[in-house]
């Protein structure tokens, strides 16, 4: 019960924080790119990698704090952040096929995954 509560209370955190910088930076710059949206994700793979890099190099961060900065707030905060994270694993480890498979795979499913969703429903 502890781990839900720290990934439910890390992903609502994550979630209002989204929320405040898209609404902030569209208030501010109304544009046709979606700046707001641009800034959370990579901010939030910024943020990813400094938790990844404290917890694998500093040993410092327990299990419980993982769950909630990288699982929960993180992922609250952008899920392109652990996409990112995840792609940047694959690279690093010389998994080249399974690195450009991934992010190419990812996006373009992912973009025609949306599209088939919208016609789907209409």
């Amino acid at each position: 019960m502890k781990e839900i509560l720290l990934l439910g209370f890390g992903g609502f955190t994550g979630t209002v924080l989204r929320y405040g910088v898209q609404l902030a930076v569209n208030r501010q710059l109304q544009l046709a790119f979606p700046l707001g949206t641009f800034i959370v994700n990579i901010t939030g793979c910024f943020a990813i990698g400094i938790f990844y890099a404290m917890a694998e190099k500093q040993h410092w961060m327990t299990p419980e704090w993982r769950l909630f900065l990288i699982t929960g707030l993180c992922g609250g905060y952008t899920t392109f952040s652990t996409f990112s994270y995840e792609a940047v694993e694959l690279f690093k480890q010389g998994n080249y096929v399974y690195f450009l498979l991934y992010a190419l795979l990812s996006m373009l499913l992912g973009l025609a995954a949306t599209v088939a969703g919208f016609a789907w429903f209409k």
